[in-house]
């Protein structure tokens, strides 16, 4: 019974013999798996590798020296980029506003009444151009006035004349004393001195006549028109914070424009006066012009601990607009 029993649980040879054909069929399928994992895993010569940027948190895709990157097509083409400052010419670069080198608010000298405007936002003005008209029938009673007085003035000057050549003639016959030759001489210079005084009341309402005409003093834009016809307008103090109607136009030349920075104290000894710029408009990331540093200011800011800087540009165009920000590269 117990000889049935160990036959049946004994292994026969041909069993042995299968079993060893299984293992090493599954040994060689196991050795050419890692062969071609190995095979795959080795980098070859046109293979692009992908690390990570540590910065952006991004792949990036690098190639081997021996490969090239792929052309891209047509329809992933990125644009051109935009011309950049040569490596190492930039010592600085800061961001700023780009403002008008003058900015003039044309005020009356007077106090008065807007008769007439000549202008709107955005016109071309030239230097001498009428732009406002003030009411001017004061001035022009005044300077009729004036005028009277002065004939009135003349004519007594003609009759102290006469007077004083009677006198003249009657002492030389010895019929007057000398006293009355003195004192028509003294009318006389009195008169004379009276036209003079008038004379200068005739042009100072000639002045203020002239004044009612307010002119563009600069070849510009006009940037505000600040009053309306019918307004009352007073003289702008000086000093003080501009009021309504104080001011009548505010005109600027757009063709001399400068970048106004507010540079941190750290940076300033990288800038200096004449220095060569880069002015780049945040509007229009592609449009780059030359430009210099015009002026330094001769104090600081020292809340902010800033010296403001204004760097002058180079042949502006219609792109470059007040206000607008810009960034500027000081170069070496």
């Amino acid at each position: 019974m117990d000889v049935d029993k160990l036959k049946a649980l004994s292994i026969q040879p041909e069993a042995k013999r299968r079993s060893h054909s299984s293992l090493w069929i599954i040994f060689l399928l196991v050795l050419l798996l890692t062969a071609v994992g190995v095979f795959f895993a080795l980098p070859k010569k046109g293979d692009e590798r992908r690390i990570f940027d540590a910065n952006k948190g991004k792949p990036v895709t690098q190639y081997t020296k021996d490969s090239a990157a792929p052309a891209p097509t047509p329809a992933n083409t990125p644009p051109p980029p935009a011309p950049a400052v040569a490596p190492g010419s930039s010592v600085l670069i800061a961001p700023g506003y780009i403002v008008n080198r003058e900015r003039i608010e044309l005020s009356p000298r007077f106090m008065g009444m807007v008769k007439w405007i000549g202008v709107r936002k955005g016109d071309a003005v030239t230097n001498g151009q009428i732009v406002v008209l003030l009411d001017d029938a004061e001035y022009r009673a005044r300077l009729l006035e004036a005028e009277g007085r002065l004939a009135n003035a003349q004519s007594a000057v003609a009759k102290a004349r006469l007077d004083f050549d009677r006198v003249k003639k009657l002492i030389r016959e010895k019929v007057e004393t000398q006293q009355a030759e003195d004192d028509a001489r003294l009318r006389l210079e009195a008169a004379q001195a009276t036209v003079q005084e008038v004379q200068g009341m005739v042009e100072l309402a000639r002045t203020y006549l002239d004044w009612t005409v307010i002119r563009s003093t600069i070849n510009g834009v006009v940037l505000e028109k600040l009053v309306d016809t019918g307004e009352l307008v007073t003289p702008q103090s000086f000093g003080g914070t501009r009021g309504p109607s104080t001011a009548l136009v505010a005109v600027a030349d757009l063709k001399d424009l400068q970048v106004e920075i507010d540079l941190n104290e750290a940076d300033l000894a990288k800038v200096s006066l004449n220095q060569r710029c880069r002015v780049s408009p945040e509007a229009y990331p592609d449009k780059h012009y030359e430009g210099y540093v015009a002026e330094i200011a001769p104090e600081a800011n020292r809340q902010k601990g800033t010296l403001q800087v204004k760097v002058q540009i180079k042949n502006p165009d219609r792109y470059l607009t007040p206000e607008l920000s810009a960034k500027v590269d000081f170069l070496k």
